[in-house]
């Protein structure tokens, strides 16, 4: 993970580009950094509340549609295996959205993966 990759810690995202400023996720600065044409990626910790520490990043990336519209998609590699697990457009990346997949990420799942189904 380079340096200069914006991470998320403790629910703000801290941007090696905006120095001295953290942006709390789920608000409207949130989502604007998100929609920003130069927000690419961010590195998004996964937490192991038993032993008390990150065990590692997921990585979410910014991807294009061949017919326009942007969308999120996470990456982690454990070991060759290279997973890749769709979270959706920008409304759709939210703090309980990443925790869901960090956990899934975490434990091995891809049940708790899955976006929400519409009510």
């Amino acid at each position: 993970m380079s340096r200069h990759t914006p991470t998320v810690s403790h629910h703000h995202l801290f941007d090696p580009a905006q120095p001295g400023s953290a942006i709390r996720l789920d608000t409207p600065a949130w989502r604007a950094w998100l929609e920003a044409p130069t927000t690419t990626r961010f590195a998004y910790p996964l937490f192991d509340p038993v032993v008390g520490y990150n065990l590692g990043v997921m990585t979410v990336r910014k991807e294009h549609r061949q017919r326009g519209g942007a969308y999120w998609t996470v990456y982690r590699r454990a070991g060759r295996r290279l997973r890749k697990i769709y979270v959706g457009p920008t409304p759709a990346v939210t703090q309980s959205r990443l925790q869901a997949i960090a956990e899934a990420l975490r434990c091995g799942t891809t049940a708790a993966a899955e976006p929400d189904q519409p009510p």
